[in-house]
Parts: C-alpha cells; sequence; structure tokens
C-alpha cells in the first residue's frame, strides 16, 4: 500500500504558485476582448458553436482554478496556523472535478487553448490525488461524531 501524503508547506508554496500561473495563463487565454479568433480552430464550421464551446471551456478552467487556488489557500491558512486541521478537513474539501470537456466541442478551440485546458485538468488531478491521500492519512483517528461526543462529555464532566 502506498505511504499517504504528507503535505507540508514547501509542497503547498510550490502548487501555490504554480495554481497562479496557470490561472493567469486561463484569464489571459479567456479574456479575449476582440480576438476570439485566436481561441477557435480555424478549421471550426460554425462559429457560433464555437463560441458556445468556448464560453462552456472558459468557466469550466476558471471555476476548476479557482476551487484549486481556494484549495491550496486554506491550506497555506492552516500551516500559518489560522486553521486547525479539524477546520481544514471539515471546510477544506477540494470539489470533484467537473465532467471533461466534450472532444468535439474541445476540437472547435485552437491547440494553445485546448493544451492549457488538458493542463489545468491535469493540474487539478494532482490536487485530488494530494487531497485523497492527506485525507486517508490518519484513517483511526475518531470521526466528528465521536469527537463532538468526546466535547460533550468534557463540558459535562467540568
Amino acid at each position: 500500500m502506498a505511504q499517504p501524503a504528507n503535505i507540508n508547506p514547501r509542497i503547498i508554496e510550490g502548487l501555490y504558485c504554480e495554481a497562479l500561473v496557470l490561472a493567469d495563463e486561463v484569464r489571459a487565454a479567456f479574456d479575449l476582448s476582440g480576438r476570439i479568433d485566436s481561441a477557435i480552430a480555424p478549421e471550426s464550421v460554425d462559429e457560433d458553436l464555437a463560441r458556445v464551446a468556448l464560453s462552456c471551456e472558459a468557466l469550466r478552467t476558471t471555476t476548476r482554478m479557482m476551487h484549486a487556488i481556494a484549495w491550496l489557500l486554506n491550506h497555506r491558512a492552516y500551516f500559518m496556523g489560522e486553521l486547525s486541521e479539524f477546520q481544514l478537513r471539515r471546510h477544506g474539501r477540494l470539489p470533484s472535478p467537473q465532467p471533461d470537456a466534450e472532444a468535439d466541442r474541445l476540437a472547435m478551440l485552437s491547440p494553445p487553448v485546448r493544451e492549457l485546458v488538458g493542463a489545468t485538468e491535469r493540474f487539478y488531478a494532482r490536487l485530488m490525488r494530494l487531497d485523497r491521500e492527506w485525507r486517508q492519512r490518519d484513517p483511526h483517528a475518531p470521526g466528528a461524531i465521536a469527537r463532538l461526543r468526546e466535547r460533550l462529555e468534557h463540558r459535562v464532566q467540568h
């Protein structure tokens, strides 16, 4: 069985920097401001469908990166002592990824945009693995109900 992930501040900072760079690339790619032709594949037959595909991927990709950055910020807060491990485990969960882009829609986008979408999907998958393994780190720890019972018993006794 593989050793569970040991997330430390150095790993989180490296991932955070990588996430910021990716998020900036995503912003630049989808901030089209009159240059939509650069994001759509030249061979796209229907420009309206290509615009819809671009809008869908822009929303999906930016959402993915914002979830990733939020997860990383929660871990940074934990390592700075601003969150307890209990709070991090309870509220710092990484949401399940959105469904992958439909291949026919993705084909309507330019190769650089397709590559960027793939890079964000791979980055998110790495974070999902880290989160899953970190949460399995101490499987024998008492669950939330057991901790609540312990706190109640402690309050009643004192």
